[in-house]
């Protein structure tokens, strides 16, 4: 009997074809997330499945699923994943990290740099034709040459946004949970601050830590009353690590300059004003989004999916502990 596999959303076809040869596959071939009453009736007979972040994946949905073996997440992050049920459950959770690294950093700075010389903004005025020709007071930006940049969280995308950030001849500081060694320092050219003061110092935050119940709204208020009034906020991470209402008000009355977000706290809503504001720039959630990149990501999702299906340990297990149970065995 081939094994049965859940596919929750279309991915590039040269990781479904792989797929498609080893399981029966079971995809969702619309261009929306699959709604839970969906979900919880497609995973009944299912081997393993391969989600989204937007796939909640939850003790119910495993009661729904009695011969689910593994649960293969196209994505960094598995904060829609309840991994403690999962490894109760003996079932292994994986991820896909590393393939995405240099795309969402690329994607960072492409916020850091429109974000500070109001490039969306220009080009909205531009096509309403409401440009009056050039001045010399006429949309004035933010140098990002020289400035400070501030780090928070330096694990892979962490370092890829340092390394990029000596063409701009920038000081980069940073706060993490775990302190890097100090020749890794050097190498990088970055600093430690403690978080409150990297918020005072910095000229741009740039978030890149996972999403947990300890970094929910990591910046809110208060943080972001510490920012300079010239500073600008760039969230590439997750969505909730920003309390968006506070931003929006922050934003709104000019507490910072500005904000560059591609994630969101109730993706794809909103906070309410936030779209109406001129000094922020919202990208559609298009940190991994590149054709090669999404292909990395699919490939690794499939391996994931299909070792524990093969009786092998998946190349990115999130939760050890089941692998060394089942050695033991």
């Amino acid at each position: 009997m081939r094994p049965k596999v859940l596919v929750t959303r279309k991915l590039p076809q040269q990781a479904l074809e792989r797929l498609e040869r080893h399981c029966d596959v079971d995809l969702n071939g619309e261009d929306r997330p699959l709604t839970r009453q969906e979900l919880l009736n497609r995973i009944r007979d299912k081997d393993g499945i391969l989600s989204m972040l937007t796939d909640r994946i939850d003790a119910e949905l495993m009661d729904a699923a009695p011969k689910l073996k593994v649960i293969s997440n196209y994505a960094v992050g598995f904060n829609n994943i309840d991994v403690k049920e999962a490894t109760r459950r003996g079932i292994p959770v994986t991820n896909t990290p590393g393939v995405l690294t240099e795309s969402t950093a690329d994607l960072t700075w492409a916020l850091i740099m429109d974000v500070a010389r109001r490039v969306s903004e220009g080009d909205r005025v531009t096509r309403a034709g409401r440009w009056p020709g050039w001045s010399p007071m006429w949309m004035l930006g933010q140098d990002v040459h020289g400035a400070t940049l501030g780090i928070i969280g330096m694990g892979r995308i962490g370092k890829a946004v340092a390394r990029r950030a000596r063409g701009f001849d920038m000081q980069v500081i940073y706060y993490s949970r775990t302190r890097l060694p100090e020749d890794e320092e050097r190498a990088l050219g970055v600093s430690y601050r403690p978080l409150p003061d990297l918020l005072r110092q910095a000229d741009f935050v740039s978030l890149h830590v996972p999403y947990s119940e300890e970094t929910h709204h990591l910046i809110g208020a208060a943080e972001l009353a510490m920012m300079k009034s010239t500073a600008y906020l760039i969230n590439t991470a997750r969505g909730p690590l920003v309390d968006e209402r506070a931003l929006v008000r922050a934003l709104r009355e000019g507490q910072i300059a500005g904000a560059g977000l591609d994630v969101y706290e109730r993706e794809p809503e909103l906070a309410e004003g936030l779209a109406e504001l001129d000094n922020v720039v919202l990208s559609p959630h298009l940190g991994s989004s590149t054709w090669s990149t999404r292909l990395k990501m699919a490939e690794l999702a499939v391996d994931n999916l299909l070792a524990p299906l093969q009786g092998k340990r998946p190349p990115h297990l999130v939760n050890e502990e089941v692998w060394r149970r089942k050695e033991s065995l």
